[in-house]
Protein backbone atom coordinates (compact mmCIF):
# COMPACT_ATOMS: atom_id res chain seq x y z
CA UNK A 1 0.00 0.00 0.00
CA UNK A 2 1.46 3.41 -0.95
CA UNK A 3 1.37 5.98 1.64
CA UNK A 4 1.37 10.01 1.14
CA UNK A 5 3.25 11.83 4.03
CA UNK A 6 0.08 14.28 5.66
CA UNK A 7 1.96 16.86 4.34
CA UNK A 8 2.00 16.36 0.55
CA UNK A 9 -1.95 16.45 1.36
CA UNK A 10 -1.77 19.81 3.33
CA UNK A 11 -0.02 21.30 0.23
CA UNK A 12 -2.47 20.08 -1.69
CA UNK A 13 -5.38 21.33 -0.19
CA UNK A 14 -4.02 25.06 0.35
CA UNK A 15 -3.14 25.61 -3.29
CA UNK A 16 -7.02 24.51 -4.48
CA UNK A 17 -7.83 26.34 -1.51
CA UNK A 18 -5.89 29.76 -3.21
CA UNK A 19 -7.14 29.10 -6.53
CA UNK A 20 -10.77 29.35 -5.36
CA UNK A 21 -9.91 32.43 -3.20
CA UNK A 22 -8.14 33.81 -6.05
CA UNK A 23 -11.25 33.12 -8.34
CA UNK A 24 -13.52 34.99 -5.93
CA UNK A 25 -11.26 37.98 -5.59
CA UNK A 26 -10.47 38.59 -9.02
CA UNK A 27 -13.40 37.11 -10.90
CA UNK A 28 -16.27 40.08 -10.13
CA UNK A 29 -18.09 39.57 -12.91
CA UNK A 30 -19.31 36.16 -13.85
CA UNK A 31 -21.25 34.70 -11.51
CA UNK A 32 -21.37 31.01 -12.78
CA UNK A 33 -17.09 31.40 -12.17
CA UNK A 34 -17.84 32.97 -8.54
CA UNK A 35 -19.92 29.86 -7.69
CA UNK A 36 -17.09 27.47 -9.09
CA UNK A 37 -14.84 29.29 -6.67
CA UNK A 38 -17.23 28.22 -4.09
CA UNK A 39 -17.49 25.10 -4.77
CA UNK A 40 -13.42 24.90 -4.56
CA UNK A 41 -13.23 25.77 -1.22
CA UNK A 42 -15.45 24.06 -0.24
CA UNK A 43 -13.54 20.75 -1.72
CA UNK A 44 -10.01 22.03 -0.31
CA UNK A 45 -11.80 22.49 3.08
CA UNK A 46 -13.25 19.05 2.46
CA UNK A 47 -9.87 17.48 1.80
CA UNK A 48 -8.67 18.63 4.41
CA UNK A 49 -10.89 17.49 6.69
CA UNK A 50 -10.62 13.83 4.93
CA UNK A 51 -7.08 13.79 5.63
CA UNK A 52 -6.79 14.55 9.24
CA UNK A 53 -9.67 12.19 9.61
CA UNK A 54 -7.39 9.36 8.02
CA UNK A 55 -3.88 10.78 9.73
CA UNK A 56 -5.87 10.58 13.15
CA UNK A 57 -8.18 7.31 12.86
CA UNK A 58 -11.61 9.16 13.35
CA UNK A 59 -14.15 8.81 11.57
CA UNK A 60 -15.73 12.77 12.63
CA UNK A 61 -14.20 14.21 10.05
CA UNK A 62 -15.57 12.08 7.36
CA UNK A 63 -19.09 12.18 8.71
CA UNK A 64 -18.19 16.30 8.54
CA UNK A 65 -17.33 15.60 5.00
CA UNK A 66 -20.96 14.11 3.93
CA UNK A 67 -22.54 16.96 5.45
CA UNK A 68 -20.22 19.54 4.01
CA UNK A 69 -20.89 17.67 0.22
CA UNK A 70 -24.68 17.52 0.98
CA UNK A 71 -24.80 21.86 1.57
CA UNK A 72 -22.70 21.91 -1.03
CA UNK A 73 -24.85 20.31 -3.38
CA UNK A 74 -27.58 21.71 -2.42
CA UNK A 75 -25.62 25.41 -2.91
CA UNK A 76 -24.74 24.32 -6.70
CA UNK A 77 -28.41 23.50 -7.33
CA UNK A 78 -29.69 26.86 -5.82
CA UNK A 79 -27.50 28.97 -7.49
CA UNK A 80 -27.92 27.29 -10.81
CA UNK A 81 -31.06 27.61 -11.04
CA UNK A 82 -31.15 31.19 -9.64
CA UNK A 83 -28.26 31.42 -12.82
CA UNK A 84 -30.84 29.91 -15.27
CA UNK A 85 -34.10 32.12 -14.06
CA UNK A 86 -31.61 35.33 -14.56
CA UNK A 87 -30.44 34.22 -17.46
CA UNK A 88 -33.61 34.07 -18.93
CA UNK A 89 -34.67 37.37 -18.21
CA UNK A 90 -31.51 39.68 -18.98
CA UNK A 91 -29.98 37.27 -21.26
CA UNK A 92 -26.62 37.51 -19.00
CA UNK A 93 -24.63 36.35 -16.22
CA UNK A 94 -22.78 39.32 -15.61
CA UNK A 95 -22.89 40.72 -12.36
CA UNK A 96 -22.68 43.93 -13.21
CA UNK A 97 -26.41 44.49 -13.34
CA UNK A 98 -27.00 42.74 -9.64
CA UNK A 99 -24.39 44.92 -8.79
CA UNK A 100 -26.09 48.51 -9.48
CA UNK A 101 -29.48 47.26 -8.43
CA UNK A 102 -28.36 46.97 -4.82
CA UNK A 103 -26.39 50.21 -4.85
CA UNK A 104 -29.42 51.64 -6.10
CA UNK A 105 -31.52 50.09 -3.09
CA UNK A 106 -29.13 51.38 0.06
Amino acid sequence: MLTININYLLITTSLVFVIGLAGIIFNRKNILITIMSIELLLLAINLNFAAFSIYLDDIIGQIFVIFVLTIAAAESAIGLAIITVFYRLKNSIQLDPIKKKLTNKI
